[in-house]
């Protein structure tokens, strides 16, 4: 396991929770935090864990954003390897081939909304306010979320928050489908661990599969990934996890996944 200063990554059975951990800087992302995270991943992926949630350390954010004050004076070379970095971090994410729940316990402006916006789920706390702030800095959303936030919440309210810059609670974001569930922030922790685990206990394959195909609907039309589906369908039978599911179902009982 690797040490690393602005992160934590910790594992309870199978499911890692990767936290930021900057609390003193609102959970800012740094480029040494973004390295670290990018790591993260990779690491979790290799111990194979069956999901993933990621959070910010604190009562205050969940990751307020980039890094200003790093940010200030960089040249446009330096601004797009910046920007590459972010993009890495994002589609590990979204690419992430078991669920990843972003448990959203303050403030996620820029690019920590982008990394929320990379989950498969977002679960905020009653006290969470979201945005893409990056308008009232002189710039736009650089890590996907031009590209990510209008398939969640469409167009038009993708375009207002954009432009505008606004910050929405938890409420409004639900109410737009920024986040899918509000919690109390007492119970935050809690319930994205038992969605977690119940995530966990699903079949494995399965899971990456059903992840991959969904990601899938937003990159082509829907006859290739009709076409898409099939195959990752029909390439499920014969693992363990679909004869098993099938047959615990014909033989009414719990199913027994790998």
């Amino acid at each position: 396991m690797s040490d690393w200063e602005t992160i934590r990554l910790d594992y309870d059975g199978d499911v890692a929770t990767l936290t930021v951990d900057r609390p003193d800087r609102l959970n800012a992302l740094n480029v040494d935090t973004l390295e670290a995270i990018e790591e993260a991943l990779a690491e979790a992926q290799d111990e194979g864990v069956g999901a993933l949630v990621l959070t910010g350390a604190g009562d205050d954010a969940f990751v307020a954003g980039a890094d200003i004050s790093y940010m200030q004076d960089l040249s446009t070379p330096e601004a797009q390897a910046y920007a590459e970095l972010g993009h890495r971090v994002a589609d590990a994410i979204e690419q992430f081939p078991a669920p990843v729940i972003a448990a959203i316990n303050g403030y996620a402006f820029g690019g920590g909304c982008e990394l929320a916006l990379a989950c498969d789920l977002r679960v905020a706390a009653e006290s969470a306010i979201i945005g893409q702030t990056e308008i009232d800095l002189g710039i736009i959303p650089g890590w996907g979320g031009s590209q990510r936030l209008p398939r969640l919440v469409g167009d038009e309210m993708a375009r207002r928050l954009i432009f505008f810059g606004e910050r929405i609670d938890a409420q409004d974001a639900n109410e737009h489908g920024l986040v899918g569930e509000i919690v109390a922030g007492d119970q935050l922790d809690d319930h994205v661990a038992e969605l977690a685990a119940d995530l966990a206990a699903k079949p494995t394959y399965a899971l990456a599969a059903a992840k991959e195909a969904l990601n899938q609907a937003h990159e082509t039309s829907q006859e290739a990934g009709l076409r898409y589906e099939r195959r990752l369908w029909s390439g499920l039978f014969g693992t363990h996890d679909q004869r098993e599911g099938m047959e615990a179902f014909l033989e009414d009982r719990e199913p027994e996944f790998e």
